[in-house]
């Protein structure tokens, strides 16, 4: 076996990140049932938007935040200038684009490509993985650690 150099190499460490350096590390691993039980017991699950979440991953380019939704709650229309997936990991949801609707339910995963307006609605009590993924040359940080687009 034959061993190509990386087209894509590590982040150099956290620098880029003044809070919580270890989102950034360059291997992590997670027990997503402990992480939904936990969001559970945040503030945020008792505040009337009716959600808690938690970023898993943070870098430049590339995030993961597992969100927790009470049944009958939603999260309003917005679209991310990134490819982004959502995998439904218990409950059901449903996703409102452009002019449809898809139900998802534990184990299903739906992508979408930059810019697709769309919104999440939670039929039950529902978690699911949340992915995004910005083109390095559209990734930048602020002095607070969020990332935004530019163009």
């Amino acid at each position: 076996m034959t061993t190509q150099e990386s087209q894509c190499p590590p982040s150099e460490g956290a620098v880029h990140l003044s809070r919580l350096p270890n989102l950034g590390s360059a291997v992590l691993q997670f027990d997503l049932s402990k992480e939904i039980e936990e969001l559970r017991k945040e503030d945020s699950w008792e505040r009337e938007t009716g959600r808690s979440s938690k970023t898993l991953v943070k870098q430049q380019d590339f995030r993961i935040v597992v969100v927790l939704m009470k049944a009958n709650t939603r999260l309003t229309e917005h679209r991310a200038e990134a490819r982004t997936s959502i995998h439904a990991l218990s409950g059901r949801i449903r996703v409102h684009l452009e002019g449809r609707a898809m139900e998802m339910t534990a184990g299903q995963l739906l992508a979408l490509d930059c810019g697709v307006r769309h919104d999440v609605e939670s039929l039950e009590e529902s978690a699911f993985l949340l992915t995004i993924s910005w083109p390095k040359e559209y990734a930048t940080w602020t002095t607070d650690d969020t990332a935004h687009t530019v163009k």
